[in-house]
């Protein structure tokens, strides 16, 4: 039995979750983003901007880029996707409830 050696945050499964977290997200986005609306007929700039971080995060992760510089790796950094894209989540279970 070979053990892997690669922290936790790049193995395949951590990149997966990544990449499902993400995409039902960015589909939404694109192609019914009217589902964000809150009661009032609004959104939040500025969360939505969040929340599309968060979407490149999982992304920028889930397909396996892991950058170089340290400032790249600390703006990107999966945990923080993670956060943002939950972000994401509770707008859109707000925004229907």
């Amino acid at each position: 039995m070979a053990s892997d050696t690669r922290p936790w945050l790049r193995r395949g499964a951590s990149r997966a979750a990544s990449l499902l977290l993400a995409t039902p997200l960015a589909l939404l986005l694109l192609i019914h983003p009217a589902a964000m609306l809150d009661a009032e007929g609004g959104y939040s700039h500025s969360l939505l901007m969040l929340v599309m971080w968060g979407i490149s995060n999982g992304f920028i992760h889930g397909v396996g880029f892991d950058p170089h510089s340290r400032l790249w790796r600390t703006l990107f950094h999966p945990l923080g996707g993670w956060l943002l894209m939950g972000l994401g989540y509770l707008v859109l279970w707000r925004a229907q409830g």
